[in-house]
């Protein structure tokens, strides 16, 4: 899923946020000098800010190139592998990965199911991919779920992005189970708005989190849900089976099913395109909604994965003439129109004209075998990440105040770096 990584600036802000406020209260308080931005590592694909996405960025790079048959850059996959702290969890980004870990690492579930799901698919990482699932399973949550940092309360989108790295790694999710004896579906599932959700077209459709006690249906939470009820990763391989999508079965005949759940996500989902051929959503600071490229993105890829390539043509077909300005020059959105693409049955090299897997080689070292020269595209060293963290530190500390979820129909679209 390529637009999760805000999450990271929401969760790790919060934090600062806290620390912050006394100094943001007085009078006499010196503005902050900005921060340079990182130095981008040579393996790392992009040239944006990696501090939230770093990780994550990468690994769909390389789950993309592999799932069309393009060899990634050693390096490139060297330095995915030299993110993991010893204990098997990731960070969202670690600027010298020669410096050990600590009580100071920020874990990130969703950077280490990602990395689980990349270093699974290119193979010759086992240790690297079980060490990952184990650490994942010991921050799993009492009552089933997982949160982006270890020890908050569970989230549907960390829980099912987790539940969809377990399920690429050989797992059986219904069988990973916490201390108090909850499964991870146990933990997902009761984020969907049931057959008594009102209104009746937000049925099936999953929730960030409660909002005070009640379930609003969020599109990047019912994208992610929809993969993990089938137990599918983000590399989804095409089926012939295409059918329409169908809303939530009410009464539900088993609202334990993972798969019937799946299901009503994504009838939920197609229900929402059928309108503008793409969702809505309002970001941080607008008025009015615009339209939401990355969680179409999302969509296209769930419905794809549920057998539904029908309800998700039309959407792909409005990526087509209207993803580029968002895409470019970020891998993570590159690598997710990819493997939306590729799980339609589609060509993602002729994509509205456009080749997607040479936009995206051209965001990193250039795939083995591949000619440095003719992979670059206009734009490759362009947009250095600049005043994006304050925008984000603002906006994180806004987001704190009313709660993290609500924000998160959008969290990973500060990815196009």
């Amino acid at each position: 899923m390529n637009v999760r990584r805000s999450a990271a600036a929401l969760a790790a802000s919060a934090v600062l946020c806290v620390g912050a406020a006394p100094a943001a209260l007085a009078d006499t308080a010196p503005p902050a000098s900005p921060s340079a931005p990182p130095v981008i590592p040579d393996g790392l694909y992009g040239k944006g800010d990696p501090t939230y996405d770093g990780v994550w960025r990468q690994s769909f790079a390389l789950l993309a190139q592999h799932t069309v048959g393009v060899k990634p850059s050693v390096k490139a996959v060297v330095w995915l592998a030299a993110q993991q702290c010893d204990n098997g969890g990731f960070a969202s980004f670690r600027p010298n990965a020669a410096v050990a870990c600590d009580a100071q690492t920020m874990y990130d579930t969703n950077a280490t199911a990602a990395a689980v799901q990349a270093l699974k698919a290119l193979g010759g990482q086992d240790a690297a991919v079980k060490k990952g699932v184990d650490w994942l399973k010991s921050v799993q949550n009492e009552d089933g779920g997982w949160s982006y940092v270890p020890g908050s309360p569970s989230d549907a989108n960390s829980t099912a992005v987790v539940i969809s790295a377990l399920a690429v790694a050989g797992e059986k999710p219904a069988e990973v189970k916490s201390k108090a004896g909850k499964s991870a579906y146990e933990g997902l599932l009761p984020f969907q708005l049931g057959c008594t959700a009102e209104p009746a077209a937000d049925r099936g459709a999953f929730a960030y989190q409660p909002a005070d006690g009640k379930l609003l249906a969020n599109a990047d939470a019912t994208a992610a849900a929809a993969l993990a009820g089938l137990g599918k990763g983000a590399a989804v391989v095409p089926s012939a089976e295409n059918t329409p999508a169908a809303p939530l079965a009410c009464p539900a005949a088993n609202a334990a099913d993972p798969v019937a759940a799946a299901q009503g996500a994504a009838g939920y989902l197609a229900e929402a395109l059928k309108k503008d051929g793409h969702l809505m959503a309002v970001t941080p600071g607008a008025d009015q909604p615009t339209p939401d490229t990355g969680n179409t993105v999302d969509a296209v890829l769930a419905l794809a994965a549920a057998g539904h390539k029908e309800s998700a043509a039309g959407a792909l077909k409005w990526l087509e003439t209207n993803s580029a300005e968002w895409a470019k020059g970020s891998p993570a959105a590159l690598g997710t129109l990819v493997l939306a693409t590729h799980a339609t049955g589609n060509d993602p090299k002729s994509f509205g004209g456009t080749d997607l897997v040479a936009a995206l080689n051209a965001t990193g070292p250039a795939p083995q075998g591949a000619d440095t020269e003719a992979t670059k595209v206009d734009g490759e060293k362009e947009e250095p990440s600049g005043g994006q963290n304050v925008w984000w530190i603002v906006g994180s500390c806004a987001a704190a105040g009313v709660g993290i979820g609500i924000l998160l129909s959008g969290r990973r679209k500060k990815n196009q770096s």
